[in-house]
């Protein structure tokens, strides 16, 4: 990932110190140590390691990562197994992904209302996909499966879909989920501190066994998962860059994913049989990092994981690649812009080449001042480009991105990325570049560390690639010993014609699986019933967590400038980084002109500095300033070290006072504008989340086609913009300051944000009318395998009272994995991988709320998975458990939220435009706490049954069933430059 960071070229307080070309020094500063806690258990520990990790390792061979941060009462929870795509049998790819998604299902006890029943069924299940997958004639095949769905329904009288969510979410538990990759699958949940006893319960139950339950209903929402790749180009893209640098090596001949034929002709014996062999405790960790006692944490952890058997773990030995000699071309085609990759393989984590390409692509590339950064983006030569280097256990690669200009070949752009890495071969970078781009690294460690789930994310990442953690924490300090002499003879013997070149390039993609819809007969839930395991989970009490809530007045600090503007400020505890922010409530509703003008400050220059200078200067002070214009709030912000907040400052007004026009940056501004709106039109997410969208709220009248045209754009003198910016200063604003030393701040202000003496009112703001929802199709034609559907209906004008309940009947109906919506559509009837709904809140106390709901199938599966969604819509189904526990979810989530740091500010802001004056939490909890199920369905009955919707559809328009579509309304076929107005088209194209 790249670090798009400001940089620091001092050193933070957390480094202990840095012996350049010392190596010995280093060493001991970052010594292992072994040390044991109050209740007996020895864990490691890393000397000057500011995440304060304790690596325990239990006597099955078990690693439990610990670190504590107090910021919320929360605990960030990863469960890691070393077990992922690389290690699928060949016959069985997908296998390991596949399995991540059954591990949620539940054991002999979680979700099984009588298991001897039920595993007799779960046998025949288990035969019959080994009788389907050797059969190879198309008939027998189907027959075959028409009896596994028969038996599945049968045994699905015995168990209860998604218990582990349901006592997951009674925890108030977010972020419940999973990712497999090439060598690992990882569960995720965060969860309320006074809950550790009874998740480690629910987690050591479901790692105890597997039990391969609802099987080919899931199966089925892992083939829909299959599709969304297929409608992904950046995923084709991604897995033929991985085929040409890994042809061998499963990194790049077994997608975690599958291929289709593997995923239609599963083996439920090869998946216990990976499940046997992998997961267990010396091939595993536990990360928890957040508000936790160590000794305490441990012992329960020991106490529940310490039971599982340790087992002899050996993975495959995966073949070694040759050599890249000269560059490997491949292609791939899709509906969306065109754009070109370049990679090379590298070593992997942990050798001494991840140092040398780490630097190289930060001086390539941090988003500011590196070479790609200043001549291809800042010269607008290219569309955009990038480069990023990814580390894995045996293998890595340096990747490089760009996209074309309009009229620009994707040679074009290839040539200019590789002129890049020449300038660094031959050293073309100034001698601070090192230093610099270390202490932007550094920077945004530094923010890593402060949040507990990317803290426990880089503790995951070490032990799934074997890393001694004292090597992570020394990295940044082993990258300060190298030279730029040593850095350039590097890049030369790396960086030659070893790559491997990938075109994207707009077109059919011939190797798109299609499949028939199996005619799954829909699973019983029996949501209205509970296993033993369940009835007795429900009896544990935790320690009850209070909620705290913010008090805005007295968190939310105030004071004046000389010249009478408000500073608004918070004191930031942990660090001396600080964030500015100078505040003016006007926008493009006001001026259309405004968001254009602030997007050509980032080309311009002044009467003293170029634009490549003006990058430099800020990045060589670690600051990063911004300007930032939406539909009503503009802001100018700055953020970075707080004692280099004066020299920031000063040279932002500079810019900010003497900006000089620039024609010839215009002009590719224009232009790069153009061909944005060009890409634009090829992103289905966005013609869907965006330009449908918009039109079904506002039709024609919306602020999303109120743009100028290229034309318009084309006239315009730059002057105008730059006179617009500078104009800014003489209209009413406000300023907030996150950070430390706020007299400092204060008087930076004074002394360089100069005004005139009375600021100007805002502009009138134009008015955006929402249209009456109801009876209308707006479809548009894309090249994919899915289809993606959107409900969009008005609601009543925003009210403060119905807060609490909708947001309980989101919980309940609509979101999460034991919502009602996602157990109809998905668990019972496998429709869609995805499906959800809910009541959204305005962000206006004087704009509408709205129902909305969405659906993501594949197009012959879409009249099923209307009639399911509009059938729940119009008749919400009522489980008293189901409800007890979402009531309860949702009450234990508010309890554990925490509103802190500079959060505490900007949720002040999104209340006020509501007319809240207060946290409106404290309330919404009151609330909910006495709601009943007959509360939740006049909520239900007064603004969701009945909501007449406008439909907006995004889909191939040769699988589409237009009849089906008939029945929701009037169907129109909508012009994508129409929905945005990039262009003077018609409305419709039938």
């Amino acid at each position: 990932m790249k670090y798009f960071k400001p940089i620091i070229l001092v050193a933070l307080a957390f480094i202990a110190f840095s012996c350049k070309n010392d190596s010995a020094n280093k060493d001991l500063a970052y010594a292992t140590e072994t040390k044991k806690d109050a209740s007996g258990f020895s864990y490691e520990t890393v000397s000057n390691d500011p995440t304060g990790l304790r690596l325990y390792t239990l006597d099955n061979g078990l690693k439990v990562y610990l670190s504590k941060n107090i910021d919320e009462p929360k605990i960030q929870t990863y469960i890691a197994v070393r077990a992922g795509s690389n290690y699928d049998p060949k016959e069985s790819t997908g296998l390991a992904h596949y399995l991540e998604h059954m591990v949620f299902k539940g054991t002999d006890e979680i979700s099984s209302l009588d298991w001897e029943k039920e595993k007799g069924y779960l046998d025949q299940i288990a035969d019959l996909y080994e009788q389907h997958r050797a059969e190879t004639d198309p008939d027998k095949k189907r027959e075959i499966y028409k009896k596994i769905d028969e038996v599945s329904l049968e045994a699905s009288n015995y168990a209860v879909a998604n218990e582990y969510d349901k006592m997951i979410s009674s925890l108030g538990a977010t972020g419940t989920n999973a990712y497999t990759w090439f060598e690992q699958t990882v569960y995720t949940n965060k969860i309320p501190t006074n809950e550790l006893d009874k998740w480690l319960a629910v987690e050591g139950e479901r790692f105890s066994q597997l039990v391969l339950r609802l099987f080919h209903t899931e199966l089925e929402a892992v083939f829909e998962e299959f599709n969304r790749g297929q409608d992904n180009d950046f995923r084709k893209r991604y897995a033929a860059m991985l085929d040409g640098l890994f042809p061998n090596h499963p990194y790049g001949q077994q997608t975690t994913i599958g291929i289709g034929e593997h995923l239609k002709n599963p083996s439920m014996v090869d998946i216990h049989n990976y499940f046997d062999k992998y997961y267990v405790p010396n091939n595993m960790a536990m990360v928890l990092v957040g508000d936790i006692d160590f000794d305490e944490t441990i012992t329960k952890i020991n106490n529940v994981f310490g039971k599982l058997e340790k087992k002899e773990v050996v993975h495959p030995t995966l073949p070694k690649e040759e050599p890249i000699t000269e560059p490997i071309v491949k292609e791939v085609f899709g509906p969306t812009a065109e754009n070109v990759s370049i990679a090379f393989r590298s070593d992997a984590a942990g050798t001494e080449e991840e140092k040398y390409v780490t630097l190289c692509d930060m001086i390539l590339a941090n988003g500011n001042a590196g070479l790609i950064d200043l001549n291809l983006n800042q010269q607008q030569v290219v569309q955009n480009a990038s480069c990023s280097p990814t580390f894995l256990k045996e293998y890595g690669y340096h990747t490089f991105t760009g996209s074309p200009k309009e009229g620009q070949s994707l040679d074009e752009v290839k040539l200019l990325l590789l002129e890049q890495i020449e300038k660094l071969k031959n050293g073309e970078f100034e001698d601070w570049m090192i230093d610099a781009v270390i202490n932007d690294l550094k920077l945004n460690q530094t923010r890593q560390y402060e949040n507990s789930s990317a803290l426990a994310s880089m503790y995951v990442d070490a032990f799934i690639k074997h890393e001694d953690w004292k090597n992570r924490v020394k990295f940044l300090d082993d990258l300060r010993s190298i030279s730029k002499e040593e850095l350039v003879a590097f890049a030369k013997d790396f960086y030659k014609d070893n790559y491997v070149i990938t075109y994207k390039r707009q077109g059919e993609d011939t190797s798109i699986v299609k499949v028939e819809n199996p005619g799954i007969t829909p699973v019983n839930l029996n949501r209205d019933k509970s296993s033993e395991f369940l009835k007795n989970f429900n009896t544990v009490e935790s320690q009850p967590l209070q909620p705290k809530f913010v008090d805005y007045k007295e968190e939310i600090q105030s004071t004046e400038l000389d010249n009478g503007i408000e500073v608004s400020y918070i004191n930031n505890p942990l660090n001396d980084l600080f964030n500015m922010n100078i505040i003016f409530d006007m926008g493009s509703d006001n001026d259309k002109k405004l968001g254009l003008a602030a997007g050509y400050m980032e080309y311009l220059g002044t009467d003293k500095y170029s634009a490549e200078e003006l990058k430099k200067e800020f990045y060589k002070l670690g600051v990063n300033y911004y300007v930032s214009t939406g539909a009503e709030t503009t802001y100018v912000g700055l953020s970075g070290l707080k004692e280099n907040l004066p020299k920031g400052l000063e040279l932002l007004e500079h810019l900010w006072n003497n900006a000089v026009p620039d024609a010839e940056a215009y002009d590719k501004y224009v232009q790069s504008i153009a061909k944005s709106r060009q890409d634009n039109k090829t992103q289905k997410g966005n013609i869907l989340y965006s330009g449908l969208m918009s039109y079904g709220q506002y039709g024609e009248n919306s602020r999303l086609r109120n743009i100028y045209q290229i034309s318009e754009l084309q006239a315009m003198d730059p002057q105008e913009l730059v006179d617009i910016v500078k104009s800014m200063k003489d209209f009413d604003q406000r300023i907030f300051y996150y950070g430390k030393d706020v007299d400092a701040a204060v008087t930076a202000l004074n002394t360089h944000h100069s005004v005139s003496g009375e600021l100007n009112d805002y502009p009138e703001a134009m008015a955006y009318a929402e249209k009456e929802t109801g009876g209308n199709v707006y479809f548009v034609d894309y090249d994919m395998v899915q289809s993606e559907m959107l409900f969009l209906a008005k609601g009543e004008p925003f009210k403060a009272e119905n807060m609490a309940a909708s947001r309980l009947f989101n919980t309940y109906f609509g979101s999460g994995l034991s919502s009602i919506v996602f157990q109809e559509i998905r668990e019972s009837k496998s429709l869609a991988y995805s499906a959800y709904s809910g009541y959204m809140t305005a962000n206006k106390k004087e704009d509408s709320n709205y129902v909305m709901a969405y659906i993501g199938t594949q197009a012959n599966k879409m009249p099923e998975a209307v009639d399911a969604m509009m059938e729940l819509m119009s008749n919400m189904p009522e489980a008293e458990e189901q409800f007890n526990a979402a009531k309860e979810a949702t009450l234990k989530k508010i309890a554990a939220e925490r509103i802190t740091k500079s959060n505490i500010f900007w949720s002040y802001e999104r209340l006020k435009k509501l007319g809240i004056d207060n946290d409106n939490r404290e309330a919404m909890y009151n609330t909910i706490k006495n709601m009943t199920m007959e509360d939740l369905r006049d909520f239900f009955n007064e603004n969701i049954q009945g909501e007449s919707y406008n439909v907006m559809v995004i889909g191939n328009k040769k699988d589409i069933d237009f009849d089906a579509l008939g029945k929701l309304g009037k169907v129109q076929e909508m012009d994508v430059d129409y929905l945005f107005n990039y262009e003077k088209p018609e409305k419709v194209k039938m």
